[in-house]
This record gives structure tokens, C-alpha cells and sequence, in this order.
């Protein structure tokens, strides 16, 4: 089976273009129902009543949006496994995935937002890197795997755009404004400063990505993830920041000032227009808050319709 494992792995990248990060998922949901089975030596092993036992044995542990993904996995994998010839049934035929409920996105007020951008200083090491990052992730709406995958040659500075690659491999061109722009350029001279160290010790530079770490070469994406959690703490926001927070605040702003639901659509890089939609919930209770707090009649039904207590 493992061989199996290695030939699907193989399909999601050359095929079907998945992210590294989406296909070291399915690898290891894959490899867990793997361990689960013991191991056996024929995919004919894999029958529903040993993934029924593999479902039950996850509610134990894993939340109902947990089990759905694992889920999602191995039914990936074994539709995979049908196509290539090696299975005649799905396993997984008439096993629903748990209800997960519908989860609305946290995200900043901007008021927060502005406290995180102005978070990193001068005495931060990479300050200038660090809020180019925020900025552009903001600006953006970039996933932060789709901004350490960018190289400088995606970055059409004149027009202040940057060309992104999404999941699947489909491209967008998405823009990012002044603001980040000049954050951008403040970042260059130390971006410089990163590659003329790295050859000056004597080792190649990546030249080519626009987003480097302390040595020289591409930053990580839980590099990038410390750092924005770091800023967070220092802004003194109460929950955790992450860089999906600054993603979730940058379309429920755009919807909060009007912006056009396929608009947002484009440039989050959403397939399907029922992904972008759950923004739309966040948005309409702002709306309903706005309403309560300045509608003279939402004021008066609180004071009992005559303007008392």
C-alpha cells in the first residue's frame, strides 16, 4: 500500500498541482488510516467495514472538522486508487462526514489591524521585512503559503500589483496599493543586505525569492507565522494572530466598505463563490451592531418603545 501512498503523493503534485503544505496533509491522513489497517500487504484489505472502524476510531479524539478533512483524504485517495484500476468500490460509499456547523472566520477590527502594522520597530532585527509581510498580507489577502511563494519577478512594482500563484496552480493578479508598496521598498536595501551577507560566507543566495530569511533563502511559512503572533502580543490584541486573521480581516473590510462579493471572490482566489460567502455572516452581524447602536429605532425598542428604562 505504501507504494500506493507514494504514486498518489506523486499524483496531487505533478497532476493536480496541489500546495506542499495541502499534500503533506493528505499524506499523513492517508498514512494514518495506513497504520490503522496494520499495515496490509493488498489494498483489498480496504473495505468499508474496516473505514467504518477507522471513522469510529477518530471520534474518540478529533473534532467533527478534523474527521471531515481526514476524510476528505481518503476519499481522495481512493478515487484515485479507482481511476488507476486498483479498486472496483469505494470504500467510503455511504460514509457522510460529520456535521461541522458553519465557522465564521475571526478577524481584526481595523483598529487592530493599524496596532499590528505599526508593531514592528527599529530595534527588530527584520522590522522592515516583517511589516512589508503584514502589509502585503493585508493589502493582499494573500495565503501565506502564496507569499513566500513569490519571487521578485511577480512583483510589478510600477503598478503595484503582484501576480499570485493559488491553489492548483491557477494564477491571479491581485494589487496591493501605496501603502504596502512603500513598505516594500523600505525592505529592499535590507533584503540586499540578507544576499550580499549569505555570498560574502560563501554559499549561493536565493535571489529569486522576494521573502528571505537570516541566511539568505526563502522564509518559511512558520517563520512567518512566529513573527505575526509576536506583533500581535506586542499590539496587545487579545486573541491570537495569525496570517489566515489578517486574510479574514482583509475580506471582511473590503465587504464592510461595499466591495463587490465575486470582487472578493477574484482576489481571496476562491473556486467557488460559497467559500467567499461565509465573510457575508461576519459582515451582516457588523451591520446588525451598526444598526443597533444608530438606528433611532433599535435605540428606542431598548428603552421599551417610549424612551424609558
Amino acid at each position: 500500500m505504501i507504494h500506493y501512498i507514494d504514486q498518489f503523493v506523486s499524483w496531487l503534485c505533478l497532476e493536480k498541482g496541489y500546495s506542499p503544505h495541502t499534500i503533506d496533509g493528505y499524506r499523513r491522513d492517508v498514512e494514518e488510516f495506513y497504520r490503522f489497517c496494520e499495515a496490509p500487504a493488498h489494498v483489498d484489505a480496504m473495505d468499508s467495514a474496516v473505514v467504518k472502524r477507522f471513522t469510529a476510531s477518530l471520534y474518540r479524539v478529533n473534532s467533527g472538522a478534523t474527521i471531515a478533512r481526514k476524510l476528505s483524504a481518503l476519499r481522495t485517495f481512493f478515487r484515485y486508487l479507482s481511476r488507476e484500476g486498483v479498486l472496483n468500490a469505494d470504500p467510503l460509499a455511504g460514509i457522510a462526514n460529520p456535521k461541522t456547523g458553519k465557522h465564521i472566520p475571526h478577524f481584526l477590527t481595523v483598529d487592530e489591524v493599524f496596532a499590528l502594522l505599526e508593531a514592528p520597530k527599529p530595534k527588530d532585527t527584520f522590522h522592515l521585512r516583517d511589516k512589508a509581510i503584514m502589509e502585503m498580507l493585508y493589502a493582499t489577502g494573500m495565503r501565506v503559503s502564496e507569499l513566500v511563494a513569490t519571487n521578485v519577478a511577480d512583483y510589478e512594482r510600477a503598478a503595484e500589483v503582484v501576480r499570485v500563484k493559488g491553489k492548483g496552480q491557477k494564477e491571479r493578479v491581485v494589487p496591493y496599493g501605496r501603502t504596502a508598496a512603500e513598505a516594500l521598498g523600505y525592505y529592499q536595501a535590507e533584503r540586499q543586505a540578507l544576499i550580499v551577507a549569505r555570498v560574502s560566507r560563501g554559499y549561493e543566495a536565493e535571489r529569486a525569492a522576494m521573502f528571505l530569511n537570516s541566511r539568505g533563502t526563502r522564509l518559511s511559512v512558520r517563520s512567518i507565522e512566529r513573527a505575526i503572533r509576536m506583533y500581535g502580543e506586542r499590539a496587545s490584541i487579545e486573541v491570537p494572530v495569525t496570517p489566515h486573521g489578517l486574510r479574514h480581516s482583509f475580506a471582511t473590510h473590503l465587504l464592510e466598505m461595499g466591495a463587490d462579493l465575486r470582487m472578493v471572490q477574484e482576489l481571496l482566489g476562491h473556486v467557488s463563490l460559497s467559500t467567499t460567502q461565509k465573510y457575508t455572516h461576519v459582515n451582516i452581524d457588523h451591520l446588525t451592531l451598526v444598526y443597533d447602536k444608530a438606528h433611532p429605532k433599535a435605540q428606542l425598542s431598548k428603552l421599551g418603545g417610549d424612551g424609558t428604562e
